[in-house]
């Protein structure tokens, strides 16, 4: 089993940065994508951010790109996201997430097999 928990989140003013980080237990984490959601009130719960297992490959989007970047430190079982520029549409509660073993983004993208408790992130104009 794979458990995952978020921290970092906060209430910060538009344009502000702020990083999350995830921290991963249980079985090796190595070969997992791993991914950000969110989710903000009223609204589904949406994709933000992945990577690929070995890092290679990330995906972001639309409403992200260029603000936000994923990275992962596999020798600690971390998995970050940081948050630059933010802005009032970015207020949600943040979920990691990995894929099952050997996973690929676009697999974690459609559906995680683990998923966070959420972080909250608030970001005030």
């Amino acid at each position: 089993q794979v458990q995952l928990v978020e921290s970092g989140g906060g209430l910060v003013q538009a344009g502000d940065s702020l990083r999350l980080s995830c921290a991963k237990s249980g079985r090796t984490f190595n070969d997992h994508a791993v991914g950000w959601f969110r989710q903000a009130p009223g609204k589904q719960r949406e994709f933000v951010a992945a990577m690929s297992w070995s890092g290679s490959s990330t995906d972001y989007a639309d409403s992200v790109k260029g603000r936000f970047t994923i990275s992962r430190d596999n020798a600690k079982n971390m998995v970050y996201l940081q948050m630059n520029s933010l802005k009032p549409e970015d207020t949600a509660v943040y979920y990691c997430a990995a894929s099952g073993s050997r996973g690929l983004v676009s697999t974690l993208k459609r559906k995680p097999a683990y998923w966070g408790q959420g972080t909250q992130v608030t970001v005030s104009s």
